[in-house]
């Protein structure tokens, strides 16, 4: 594992005033080996962890401080010397302690590649599952540039376990399009998303389990808002469709687990960071709504 000194606490919370029973635990995952257009997504945990510490702990809209729920950061996993499936292992397992620990896991990475050992860790203790996957990308391929551990196969790698519903979708290949139109997959794309206002909760009706795991691929937002990413694609969702679907979504299901992949930090260029930092601030408001999780009397920068 990496040294704590090198791995900065989400929000930045002081660890000695946490709670000593945090709820959420977040899980910098810095994981970095199939990706096929820019580079740097491994340096995406630091950099969220760095962001988050200028991310104010009140909210405006949940008129409360989702900081105080209890909120522990982990060291970063540590992939040196590792093959890609030690590395996945890794993740499964990190992930599987977690839960098994009663703690909800939130997963900072890296590529999309680390979804699929992470909602395996999940399931160790809800095995029930449905993933809902926000992305430019179907990532439904069988096997991309050689190896079917890609970022351009996390959800084929999900679908081989558990159901999926994807929202966002602007970009796939014609095989991975026919799979959808065969299996009737329940796959939202951006364009209808556009036109359709009603979306959300045909989106909800998808889904057949109350178990829920998140996962958000940066690039699912309109790339004038996001535009470090590693594979951007025009079009896309705003931070109100994201936020306001997150809260739906928290308000009928039980989720379980989120993740947060794709980001690419950029040296001078902070607002997606900072984005995606505060994003993950308000999922957590989210969570608590759900959960009725207490606020800690505790917390400190």
């Amino acid at each position: 594992m990496a040294s704590h000194h090198t791995t900065p606490p989400f929000l930045g919370i002081d660890p000695e005033k946490r709670p000593e029973n945090p709820r959420i635990e977040v899980i910098p995952v810095p994981f970095e080996a199939t990706t096929s257009y820019a580079q740097g997504t491994a340096n995406a945990p630091l950099a969220i962890l760095e962001a988050s510490a200028q991310v104010e702990f009140y909210d405006e809209e949940l008129d409360f401080e989702p900081a105080r729920v209890g909120i522990t950061t982990r060291d970063m996993l540590d992939f040196k010397n590792r093959t890609v499936e030690q590395s996945m292992q890794l993740i499964e397992n990190a992930v599987a302690a977690t839960v098994k620990a009663n703690r909800f896991p939130l997963v900072l990475g890296g590529e999309h590649s680390i979804t699929p050992p992470a909602v395996r860790g999940v399931a160790t203790k809800y095995p029930k599952l449905t993933v809902v996957q926000l992305d430019a990308h179907a990532d439904l391929r069988q096997e991309y540039e050689g190896t079917p551990y890609s970022h351009a196969c996390a959800m084929a790698r999900v679908r081989e376990d558990f159901p999926a519903v994807q929202i966002g979708i602007r970009s796939l290949s014609k095989e991975e399009a026919l799979w959808v139109k065969r299996d009737k997959l329940p796959v939202y794309f951006a364009y209808e998303l556009h036109d359709h206002k009603t979306w959300m909760r045909r989106t909800l009706d998808d889904i057949t389990t109350d178990d829920v795991y998140l996962t958000v691929d940066v690039d699912v937002f309109y790339s004038s808002i996001m535009s470090e990413t590693g594979t951007p694609e025009p079009g896309g969702l705003t931070w109100w469709d994201v936020t306001t679907f997150v809260r739906l979504l928290m308000e009928k299901k039980n989720v379980v687990g989120m993740d947060f992949v794709e980001l690419l930090p950029t040296p001078g260029r902070h607002a997606s960071d900072f984005l995606v930092a505060r994003l993950i601030s308000k999922c957590i408001g989210y969570w608590q709504l759900r959960s009725g999780s207490p606020e800690s009397p505790i917390v400190g920068k």
